[in-house]
Order: C-alpha cells, then sequence, then structure tokens
C-alpha cells in the first residue's frame, strides 16, 4: 500500500518516522542520565550537543541566516522547552514513564492550540476532538492500583508530565511565531540562550556543570537524538505535507514507553494503555 504513494510522502512518512523514534529514545537517553548525573549537568551537555549539531546542520543545509525577530523567538521558545525537557527528564528519572511522557505530550499540543484561540485563531474541529481525547487520556493514565507507596509517584508523574507538557507546548507556540525561511537558525538561538541561563544559574549556585563519567553516554545521546529529530521533521515538512509530518511525529510517546518497559521493567495496566492510545490519538487529531 506505502508503495502506492508519491515518492516525496513516502520519503516523508520515513523522516516523520525516524523523527518520532529519535525524539522517543531522547526523552529516555535523557531520563536516563538524570539518574546518573545532576539534572543540570544533563541539560548543560545534551543542549551544548544540540547546538553543535544544529550548527553544523545550518551551515550544510545552507539556510540564510533570519532577522533579529526570528533569533529573539527561538530564544524564547528555548527557555520554556529547556523547561519542559527539565520536567520531562526528571519524571522519567523518577516516576513511571508510561504516565508522564503521555501525558507532557497530550499537554504540549493543547497549550499551542489554546493560545492561538485566545490569538483569534480557530483551530479546526479535529483538534477540538483532539482536545477532548487529553482529559480522559490523562484520567486513565493516572488510574488504576498502584503498587503499595507508589500513589505519590504516579502523582509525581501527572504533575511533572503537565508542567513538562506547557513548557514543550510554550516552546511550539513561540517556534510557530518563525518564519518558514529561517529553518534551524531560531534552534540555534535557543540552545544559545538555554545554556546561557544555565551557565549563569550554575554559577549562581556553585554547581558543575561536569557529568559524572557513568552519565556522559545517554547525556550525549540525549542532545543529539533531540536535534537529530528536530532535523528528521523539519525535512519531512518540507519534502512531504506538514499535515503529515506531524501526525506521525507525534506518536514519539509510544517509543519512550517502550524502552521502560525494557530498560526499566515497567508494567502497563489495561487503563494507562487505554490513555497512552487515547493520549497518541489525540496528540494525532491536534497535529491534523
Amino acid at each position: 500500500m506505502i508503495e502506492s504513494f508519491p515518492r516525496e510522502i513516502r520519503v516523508a512518512l520515513l523522516l516523520a518516522g525516524i523523527s518520532a523514534l529519535m525524539y522517543g529514545a531522547g526523552d529516555f537517553c535523557g531520563g536516563l542520565g538524570v539518574r546518573k548525573s545532576p539534572l543540570i549537568s544533563v541539560l548543560a551537555i545534551s543542549q551544548l550537543t544540540g547546538l553543535i549539531l544544529a550548527v553544523i546542520a545550518a551551515v550544510v543545509l545552507r539556510q540564510p541566516f533570519p532577522n533579529g525577530r526570528d533569533l529573539l523567538w527561538g530564544m524564547v521558545g528555548g527557555v520554556c522547552g529547556a523547561a519542559g525537557l527539565a520536567g520531562l527528564y526528571t519524571a522519567i528519572a523518577t516516576t513511571p514513564v508510561a504516565v508522564a511522557s503521555p501525558v507532557a505530550a497530550v499537554t504540549g499540543a493543547v497549550i499551542p492550540v489554546l493560545l492561538g484561540f485566545a490569538g483569534g485563531e480557530r483551530p479546526a474541529t479535529l483538534a477540538w476532538v483532539g482536545i477532548a481525547l487529553a482529559l480522559p487520556a490523562i484520567v486513565l493514565l493516572s488510574a488504576g492500583r498502584a503498587a503499595k507507596g507508589q500513589e505519590s509517584l504516579v502523582r509525581k508523574a501527572v504533575i511533572l508530565g503537565l508542567t513538562a507538557g506547557l513548557g514543550f507546548g510554550l516552546f511550539f507556540f513561540a517556534i510557530a511565531h518563525t518564519a518558514h525561511t529561517s529553518g534551524l537558525w531560531p534552534l540555534v538561538s535557543a540552545r544559545v540562550a538555554t545554556l546561557s541561563l544555565i551557565v549563569v544559574y550554575a554559577g549562581i549556585a556553585r554547581q558543575s556543570l561536569v557529568p559524572r563519567r557513568e552519565g556522559v553516554l545517554p547525556i550525549l545521546l540525549a542532545g543529539m537524538l533531540d536535534m537529530s529529530a528536530n532535523i528528521a521533521f523539519l525535512l519531512a515538512s518540507r519534502v512531504g505535507m506538514l499535515t503529515l509530518a506531524a501526525v506521525v511525529t507525534s506518536l514519539y510517546p509510544g517509543p519512550t514507553v517502550i524502552l521502560a518497559l525494557i530498560f526499566y521493567r515497567e508494567r502497563l495496566t489495561l487503563p494507562r494503555i487505554a490513555g497512552l492510545l487515547l493520549a497518541l490519538a489525540g496528540v494525532a487529531l491536534i497535529s491534523v
């Protein structure tokens, strides 16, 4: 069936699928890094890695340098996105991943739609259907019997997931205000702003930005995978339809949950499976 699609659609599907896998794996690696090193060092090294990769990609792809407005929106988005990553990495490291990741994804998809509506935009009906699925998805993800003493972890996962989703949603909202011709440069300015704040904070709090040796590999992978996912999504949206790329990429919580099942040996209850499916469906519909 896929072979019957035009070549550009097949390429877009492939790139968007790669983007979803990279986003999901990158989130998991970031959480794994927080299990081994302080959060501040995880954010610093992963953001630095992403910055280097973004600059190289922007130069190789020969993208024109944008105006100051696009760079400023990128900086705003970078600060919000880094806050979201801090919440999600902490959640993945310390709480049930099958709860935190989908909650963050569906919240991150809802926020830009609501902000756009407040600004005068009128989202399509499917977007409202996706938003309507968000609440029952979160309820189901947090439902079910938890092991003794684990109830507080589930609540923490929901709170951190909502916090991370808020940061991601504001990031998407800010990046959406940049021109299509700005390419990857707003992502570069986003990383520059984030790293600047991290260095200032570390200096004031007198915290080291050097991760522990055992945490270096997952942190580097988190930074490379996250930025590679951004690049793959950008290419997918340009080769094929933006809607198609957004829907496929929105499935990124799936790989994160699967990795948690494999490496953390998390157990999925029926309510959480239903919640995960609802969350993925909701994010996909909002993306449309």
